[in-house]
């Protein structure tokens, strides 16, 4: 009969150097804004720290127990924010993003990005953490399930429920873009 290997531990320097980047992608993608997210990136890895670093078994990835700390870390930042009323720094956020040539792909890919994000961020957490895991992250359900410590079916039942907000919510902010303006609406926009 054939052994396991032993279990692999990853302490929290080495998980910084390897995931620190799908860290703070996530947070982006779990709605933390660019001012921030330097800071809950640490208190990730932080927290990972007090917790021992990560004991791969075989049942979870590192990635799927780093985005379960990322939802509770960007949790309890959005509550804290929520008490100060602090509001986005909207100029941090149009100086970081990229400039193309064309003028008005630029501004085509930057309305869809937005709508995505949007439909993302009417998501709720859990939701929208498996989501991402699952579908832009690339993580199986088995994995996700095991870094979150829930069961597969309700992995599955959260993504299907995702997958079906995330489309109407999409659906709603392209239909949204896409109606024209009624008569006295534009009455008052045209010359």
């Amino acid at each position: 009969m054939l052994e396991a290997p032993p279990p692999r531990h990853h302490d929290a320097a080495s998980l910084f150097r390897q995931h620190a980047g799908f860290v703070a992608n996530f947070l982006h993608r779990l709605g933390v804004g660019p001012t921030e997210l330097d800071d809950l990136v640490q208190e990730v890895f932080l927290v990972s720290h007090r917790r021992g670093g990560f004991v791969e078994d075989g049942r979870a990835r590192p990635t799927t127990w780093l985005a379960e700390i990322s939802i509770r870390v960007a949790s309890v930042s959005r509550r804290s924010r929520r008490r100060s009323r602090e509001q986005p720094d909207q100029d941090t956020v149009l100086d970081a993003q990229s400039r193309e040539i064309d003028p008005s792909r630029s501004l085509e890919n930057q309305q869809a990005l937005d709508r995505v994000q949007a439909a993302l961020d009417s998501l709720d957490p859990e939701r929208r953490a498996i989501f991402i895991l699952f579908e832009l992250e690339g993580e199986s359900c088995a994995a996700i399930a095991a870094g979150f410590g829930i069961p597969v079916g309700t992995v599955y039942s959260r993504l299907h429920k995702a997958r079906k907000q995330f489309k109407e919510a999409h659906t709603r902010l392209q239909d949204r873009e896409r109606k024209p303006l009624r008569r006295t609406e534009r009455a008052t926009v045209m010359p």
